[in-house]
């Protein structure tokens, strides 16, 4: 709620709070403000203070007007930029600290609520609490290797990559340890595979709709983004062959299970035409195994097919067990392995010995297993009571529940109903963000483990049937 203070006016409050959003990117390039009679009631204002508001914010450079049409928030200048002309105009409260912000999702894990948030992409804290991990840590510390004061191996520590191996030879993937690289979670696998593979200007095929940070880390790179639709059965095999004929793309980044945000999962049939593609055009193909824990068994997966020719295999354990500890995995084939570890070696030198060796304790005595399973039961719970849930708000769903994330059709710009979700304290992922160009959705992804809550779904049809 704004009010009336000494140091600013309702004019003022306004357009910083919109500015805060803008450099906080939780109002993305592209977004569309809030009609000036939407944002007044909102508010609580009049017309008048949202037109001045919105004049300052297009005299930042914050925001465009398009006519006819709306305001629309702008690609973003460099941060000293846009503080210097705020600084020179006294828009702002200059004792506000200003907002350190560059990734497209960094709101969605700053963590300071206690309210379990829709967008976020993580299990809850207390899904992952557990008594083994710190045991693991105690074990390892207390042994008498003096690993902790010299550098470990470039590739990862040995023991880690042979359970890694022992485990991924259950999902049928033919992976020894040296052809395994440990690393600083599984978005640093999918860092180094393009790093080592791609050169700026490459083409490369990503699947739409995809994970947002994929698509803005891929394109900081300086890569040809090509968006290929992600169907039931897996990517679109005409379009795939279309960017092949017209751009000889170098890279195909997918999700196979349990693909972020719908929860498909590739067919047989779809993964052997995409690895003859593959094969015929010769790229590679990254293949992101983020939620193989919450996966179902026997799911179809690139690298089994193709046995690490032509695919790179990534995934981590920031969403089963420990976010914190930042432990990922590549997986790819021997020829590879040379030139990914020197990459990783640019990077970081080396991964955290100590975190890497306690993980493989908790894999080789099946506490990870075991850990797993009881997430997946509670999972399935919560899925089920999340879409009855969701169904009762009159939200439909756009693919079949399954895995974390339900993509899920409200019949409403997502854009502007997260925008007013935040002012009621909850954090949506609109469906605009898992488009490599954003364009207005009616579509969202929910967090099946944070909207069990009917409170969460009752403020949500209101704000929703309010707009």
């Amino acid at each position: 709620m704004l009010m009336k203070t000494a140091d600013q006016t309702l004019t003022e409050q306004l357009a910083s709070h919109f500015a805060e959003r803008i450099r906080s990117r939780l109002l993305a390039a592209g977004a569309r403000l809030p009609s000036v009679r939407q944002c007044a009631q909102q508010h609580q204002v009049s017309a008048s203070t949202v037109v001045a508001a919105y004049d300052r914010l297009l005299a930042l450079g914050l925001v465009e007007a398009r006519k006819n049409r709306g305001f629309y928030v702008r690609e973003m200048a460099p941060v000293q930029d846009l503080y210097a002309r705020e600084a020179t105009q006294n828009i702002a409260n200059p004792a506000r600290r200003p907002i350190d912000a560059t990734a497209l999702m960094r709101g969605m894990f700053q963590g300071d609520s206690d309210t379990p948030q829709p967008g976020m992409g993580v299990l809850p804290p207390d899904w992952l609490a557990n008594s083994f991990m710190p045991a693991a840590v105690r074990r390892v510390a207390a042994g008498t290797a003096d690993f902790s004061r010299r550098y470990g191996d470039p590739a990862g520590d040995l023991g880690l990559r042979q359970s890694l191996s022992k485990k991924l030879l259950g999902l049928h993937v033919p992976a020894a340890p040296e052809q395994i690289i440990t690393t600083v979670g599984a978005t640093h696998a999918l860092d180094i595979a393009s790093r080592t593979l791609l050169r700026p200007g490459d083409s490369v095929m990503v699947e739409e709709p995809g994970w947002a940070v994929e698509f803005a880390r891929l394109e900081a790179m300086g890569m040809r983004i090509l968006p290929v639709p992600r169907n039931a059965d897996g990517p679109d095999l005409e379009v795939m062959a279309r960017y092949c004929e017209a751009h000889s793309p170098k890279l195909f980044v997918s999700v196979s299970v349990l693909h972020n945000p719908t929860g498909f999962c590739l067919t047989p049939g779809s993964a052997h035409r995409v690895l003859t593609l593959a094969n015929a055009h010769d790229f590679y193909i990254v293949e992101d195994d983020t939620y193989s824990h919450l996966a179902p068994e026997h799911a179809t997966r690139l690298c089994v097919l193709d046995g690490l020719q032509r695919t790179l295999y990534a995934s981590g354990f920031s969403k089963i067990l420990a976010p914190g500890w930042r432990v990922g995995f590549l997986a790819a084939p021997a020829a590879l392995v040379d030139r990914l570890t020197n990459t990783k070696l640019l990077a970081t030198l080396t991964t955290p010995s100590l975190l890497e060796k306690a993980l493989a304790w908790c894999i080789d005595q099946g506490q990870l297993r075991r850990h797993s399973e009881g997430v997946r039961a509670r999972l399935d719970q919560a899925r089920t009571r999340s879409t009855k849930l969701a169904l009762a708000a009159g939200c439909s769903f756009a693919s079949e529940p399954a895995g974390l994330f339900g993509w899920v059709e409200t019949g409403v710009d997502t854009d502007a109903l997260a925008q007013r979700m935040l002012d009621e304290g909850y954090m949506l992922a609109p469906g605009a963000l898992f488009h490599a160009n954003r364009q207005p959705s009616s579509l969202m992804r929910i967090n099946f483990a944070n909207t069990q809550d009917a409170v969460f779904w009752k403020v949500f049809a209101r704000v929703r049937d309010g707009a």
